[in-house]
């Protein structure tokens, strides 16, 4: 993606990846969130309400753009893989670029994954877009 290209919706985010020149690969860590073991009563009380908590990364997949109609097609698709209980609250995107005539690998794309997850798990977030439920981007800090 370029610096100029504004993302206001993950919508957004999808149209421009069909539009670049290089063939993109699209990645997603989609993260719930835990209450840790020493949290205070407060934060049991935010969690409750649905706030704070630790991110843990619950199911991560990559997709080319024309294979993903829309951000409501993901939420659907990433519902079967749910288990009881433990939604998801944000999902991490990243692109991986490739030639104008072949997008990235899928082995390419599961190496980013497996950092996007290890990323997630220590809260270096910084290089990945997160989105909520919504499709709405998600500032964290």
């Amino acid at each position: 993606m370029t610096a100029t290209t504004e993302i206001h919706c993950f919508d957004d985010l999808l149209r421009a990846a069909r539009t670049l020149r290089e063939r993109q690969r699209l990645l997603f860590v989609f993260a719930g969130a835990e209450l840790p073991a020493d949290a205070t009563p407060a934060q049991r009380e935010r969690f409750a309400q649905g706030e704070g908590g630790a991110l843990v990364p619950l199911m991560c997949v990559d997709k080319l753009p024309e294979e993903l109609q829309s951000f409501d097609a993901l939420v659907r698709e990433s519902q079967q893989f749910e288990l009881p209980g433990q939604p998801w609250r944000l999902v991490f995107t990243a692109a991986l670029s490739g030639t104008p005539t072949q997008a990235p690998s899928e082995a390419d794309a599961e190496k980013v994954l497996n950092r996007m997850v290890e990323a997630v798990k220590s809260g270096a977030l910084g290089a990945y877009l997160p989105f909520n439920r919504q499709g709405v981007p998600v500032q964290l800090g």
